[in-house]
């Protein structure tokens, strides 16, 4: 006989028990309770499953669904839709569905195809969630704003924008436009799909927007590399007074990285210390980055190494990846080997990390090494971009044969990134018939990747080929291919000071190109330059100055002696630029940082952290 009062306080304990989140010790005291020979009622089941699917316990599940027929609930509308959602959560869909189809009751209940469409969306099954959206209309079931919020998340990318709309419009028409949680689903929808402008018109007219809409936006504007757009939305989210939380946090500090705004990434480091937040592992591994990133790889190493015990695999390759942006890669090697020590297993970024490390660092013998660890030892099947990073390695130490041999055994299709680490490598080593077969297979994959056709008008160049010089510039012509133009940028007193190729827009030109001059006199007097004549024309007209040229001269200007100067370049640095910096490093007895497009050049006493090879 059942006895409702004690039945009663079970499931009072069994809710407590998983409201916060003690999901063993509820399935333990469900236990107990039918022990003690009390039955489990509609009450007792919804939190027994929802214990079984957080901890993915799928036979546990299936046990207690023969309770719930044992027991006659099976019929409850909150059975069913805690035992879809279990099966669904447990991956068990086709389980799930079973359950909803074996019940007609549950056919005609919002609730019973809200749970099963929630099910499909979490396991990727767009197409059977669609089916089921449709067929819940025509059979003139209600939908509501959950309905809306197990369904938008299915569409992810651009091929499902199409329907995304549809559920815009169709939400718009049934009146859950205004509902705030539908609201936010259809801004990430949109900036997910690649829609940011229309997401931005979307966030704009929205008439009440609360943190994670914001957070929304600023994550789409970071997730499709438009990192000044979520600079400036966080500015504006500063003025509304809206408190950011460490997911908006997180975009920020990723955003600071790309885009080498170390002022605001500090900023934010404050605001971390100041509001008394514990660093998680996102922001610590975001802040790691972002340091690093900016240039400043003394503290992205203090952060790395503040609270030993916290760090994971995520860590570890930021601080990695760091110092092998900067050239460093002994101590990045190092670090590798202490991962390992401390037993965390390498992933495939980690050695991607690492890979690139020994790259940038000429570690040729240690590269190869860890590419073959990555399988022997701990079962990872190499991908592009590890194929890669070992292409560049090998054309680094001049071994092209090896390289283009190493892309021919290839256990994966080689992307645009493999041949065009082959074509980098032929610049450096003057290998114009390699050059050609390499560039031959990076624009059949890249085909308006402007970069190739750059770099393979300059290996003409290198060897004065007149000829193939002219073809590709046909080829970019057919193509309506432009080159990006090149810019380059400083920090300084908090504000971004941005040059152009040839710029004279800055209030202190007339200061920076004397500046120029002055340098260039004194390059010209220590040795004999064949391009010398040309560079004097540049500096006359302004015509052709390289923008981190500028970028330095302005840190020149405005810094005290000694003060090292970081620039931020959105293209490769060129060859006369690479050799100016180098020369003026010991003339002014500093030390100059560039970031290209490839990685950071730490330019001091006239020789460079890349050995000249980048």
């Amino acid at each position: 006989m059942v006895r409702p009062s004690r039945t009663a306080s079970w499931n009072a304990r069994l809710r407590e028990l998983a409201r916060h989140r003690h999901f063993q010790e509820a399935l333990n005291l469900y236990c107990q309770m039918l022990a003690s020979g009390d039955s489990p009622n509609a009450f007792t089941f919804p939190f027994a499953f929802k214990s079984c699917a957080s901890m993915s316990l799928p036979l546990a599940g299936t046990q207690l669904h023969g309770h719930v027929i044992k027991t006659g609930c099976e019929l409850e509308p909150f059975v069913q839709t805690s035992l879809i959602s279990m099966y669904c959560k447990c991956s068990i869909v086709d389980s799930a569905r079973k359950v909803f189809d074996e019940n007609p009751h549950s056919r005609s209940l919002t609730v019973c195809h809200n749970a099963l469409i929630a099910g499909y969306s979490l396991n990727s099954r767009f197409s059977d969630a669609v089916l089921l959206f449709r067929k819940m209309r025509k059979e003139g079931v209600s939908v509501n704003a959950v309905t809306m919020l197990g369904l938008i998340p299915v569409c992810t990318g651009p091929i499902h924008l199409g329907f995304g709309t549809c559920l815009h419009g169709c939400g718009v028409r049934l009146g859950l436009d205004g509902d705030l949680s539908v609201g936010n689903c259809l801004l990430t929808m949109y900036v997910r799909c690649g829609c940011v402008d229309f997401g931005r018109k979307f966030f704009d007219g929205m008439p009440e927007k609360g943190l994670i809409t914001w957070n929304a936006m600023i994550s789409g504007y970071a997730q499709n590399g438009l990192a000044g757009q979520v600079l400036d939305l966080y500015r504006k989210m500063e003025f509304m007074g809206i408190v950011p939380d460490p997911v908006t946090l997180v975009s920020v500090l990723s955003s600071c990285a790309h885009l080498g705004a170390h002022t605001v990434g500090r900023e934010v480091e404050q605001r971390i210390i100041l509001s008394g937040v514990r660093l998680n592992p996102f922001l610590k591994n975001a802040l790691i980055n972002m340091y690093a990133r900016c240039g400043n790889l003394v503290k992205a190493r203090a952060i790395f190494d503040f609270d030993f015990g916290d760090k994971n695999i995520i860590s570890w390759t930021a601080i990695i990846g760091g110092y092998g942006m900067h050239g460093e890669g002994e101590v990045a090697v190092q670090l590798f080997d202490e991962m390992i020590s401390a037993g965390e297993r390498p992933d495939g970024a980690a050695f991607v990390s690492v890979l690139s490390a020994c790259s940038h660092a000429g570690l040729t013998e240690k590269g190869l090494h860890y590419f073959t660890a990555m399988e022997r030892d701990y079962g990872l099947q190499p991908g592009p971009e590890h194929y890669s990073c070992v292409v560049d390695l090998l054309g680094r130490a001049g071994r092209l044969e090896e390289a283009r041999k190493l892309i021919g055994s290839m256990t994966v299709e080689p992307d645009g990134a493999v041949w065009g680490a082959l074509l980098g490598a032929c610049k450096i080593h003057r290998n114009v018939e390699l050059a050609e077969l390499a560039f031959e297979k990076v624009i059949e994959l890249e085909p308006t990747n402007i970069g190739y056709y750059v770099l393979l008008s300059n290996i003409y160049s290198d060897a004065e080929n007149m000829k193939g010089m002219m073809r590709v510039r046909l080829m970019m012509r057919d193509r309506k291919l432009k080159k990006e133009p090149g810019y380059s940028y400083v920090e300084y007193q908090g504000r971004i000071h941005l040059f152009l190729v040839g710029d004279r827009t800055h209030p202190q030109a007339q200061e920076l190109y004397r500046t120029l001059a002055v340098l260039e006199d004194i390059i010209n007097r220590r040795r004999n330059d064949k391009d010398q004549e040309r560079r004097n024309e540049e500096l006359m007209t302004g015509i052709g100055v390289h923008s981190e040229k500028l970028a330095i001269a302005f840190g020149l200007i405005n810094t005290i002696p000694g003060t090292e100067i970081t620039v931020i370049k959105n293209l490769r640095v060129c060859g006369d630029c690479h050799l100016f910096l180098k020369l003026v490093s010991e003339i002014v007895d500093r030390q100059l940082v560039v970031r290209d497009a490839t990685r950071f050049h730490h330019f001091k006493n006239g020789a460079c952290s890349c050995k000249d090879y980048w």
